[in-house]
């Protein structure tokens, strides 16, 4: 026996996906563990090194640092830390790139409908320090762009990535060395351009990347690549200290922050003040403070003497000594200030001779300044 079965078939619609909420908002509402890092003030000696990090606080022009020694000297408490005393920038509200409101020539898309539409908000921060780290896939670095949508909506299909964070801020590579080729080759364009280009299939989207590159590294993992080396302004060498009381004193204040760490940041509130005031009237005093012709004369010399290659040296070490004139509280650049720029440009950017390690101290360039050599 046969039926004939009779009746209509419905296309049962597919659920449509609502657009996906963007990770910050994602973080704002689960739950956080407050993050307590060291008091930069509280680290004992090391003082070249904070010196080169407070220079490019204050001149972010000076081109980075690189910071090279070996485990357990205070490399990453340092950097990290820092981020507690860094000046407050203004910020254009709700911006992903971090956007400088009195700078709208370098606006991203965003921003730039944003004042079209006379709704352009404003807010003042803290500048960050954000962690690239090794392993980062090119996408989490550059950010991705969604081919699919950008046809179909344009650049918001663009979702950014660390070097977006990064702009206007401090960027911290923690074993630099280490860093892939592709992520290396994005970072010299960034710092280069101060702009970050995705290129996918056609489609181009570009954001303002400019930030202060700080790297630590270990020399026993390997050395860094040169191209990227020569682009970061300063270098310090970090050891072991040596001093007894020194060495002592180390371990009692670890102690003490491991054991009541906000008791231990109150005991140094007053010097991060002291420090954070320090380093905002130098940001004011820099534009005043003068360089004159017979301070690039010594830097010439100092350059030529030490056989540096290329004119980025001389460059650096101007700006150097200048932002330490600053933060000194002077208006006008000694001699100290140019021997002990120098000290930080100079030692990756002299030239090798076969089976020869060139010597380097401050006495010798004293002694180009002095005119004895």
């Amino acid at each position: 026996m046969s039926s004939n079965i009779t009746g209509t078939i419905k296309e049962v619609p597919k659920t449509v996906e609502g657009p996906s909420q963007y990770l910050d908002d994602i973080a704002r509402k689960a739950t956080k563990t407050e993050r307590v890092l060291y008091p930069v003030s509280a680290i004992v000696g090391q003082e070249k090194m904070l010196r080169a990090l407070i220079l490019n606080t204050i001149n972010s022009s000076i081109g980075g640092v690189l910071i090279r020694g070996q485990k357990g000297t205070a490399k990453s408490t340092a950097i990290r830390g820092l981020a507690e005393v860094l000046p407050e920038i203004e910020v254009v509200d709700g911006c992903r790139f971090n956007c400088d409101p009195s700078d709208p020539e370098k606006f991203c898309w965003e921003c730039l409908e944003k004042k079209m539409n006379g709704n352009l908000r404003v807010h003042k921060r803290q500048m960050k320090v954000v962690d690239l780290p090794v392993g980062a896939t090119e996408d989490r670095v550059v950010g991705s762009l969604d081919i699919e949508k950008a046809v179909r909506q344009g650049v918001q299909a663009f979702d950014p990535g660390i070097l977006a964070q990064a702009n206007r801020g401090i960027l911290y590579v923690d074993e630099i060395n280490l860093l892939d080729d592709f992520v290396v080759d994005a970072l010299l364009d960034a710092a280069a351009m101060g702009v970050n280009t995705v290129e996918r299939e056609g489609v181009s989207v570009s954001h303002p990347a400019n930030f202060i590159i700080v790297g630590s590294m270990n020399p026993e993992e390997g050395e860094l690549r040169p191209q990227l080396l020569d682009r970061i302004a300063l270098q310090v060498e970090v050891t072991g200290i040596y001093d007894v009381e020194q060495r002592i004193e180390i371990v009692e204040r670890r102690n003490q922050f491991n054991d009541d760490p906000k008791h231990f940041i109150r005991e140094f509130e007053t010097e991060q003040d002291k420090l954070r005031s320090k380093i905002l009237k130098a940001i004011q005093l820099l534009p005043r403070v003068a360089t004159t012709r017979d301070n690039l004369r010594t830097i010439a010399e100092i350059c030529i003497a030490f056989n540096v290659d290329g004119h980025r040296a001389d460059i650096m070490i101007e700006r150097a000594a200048r932002t330490n004139a600053a933060y000194e509280g002077r208006e006008r650049i000694t001699n100290d200030d140019i021997i002990e720029a120098a000290e930080m440009v100079l030692p990756h950017r002299m030239r090798k001779k076969p089976f020869e390690e060139e010597e380097f101290s401050a006495d010798q360039l004293r002694a180009v300044v002095e005119g004895n050599v």
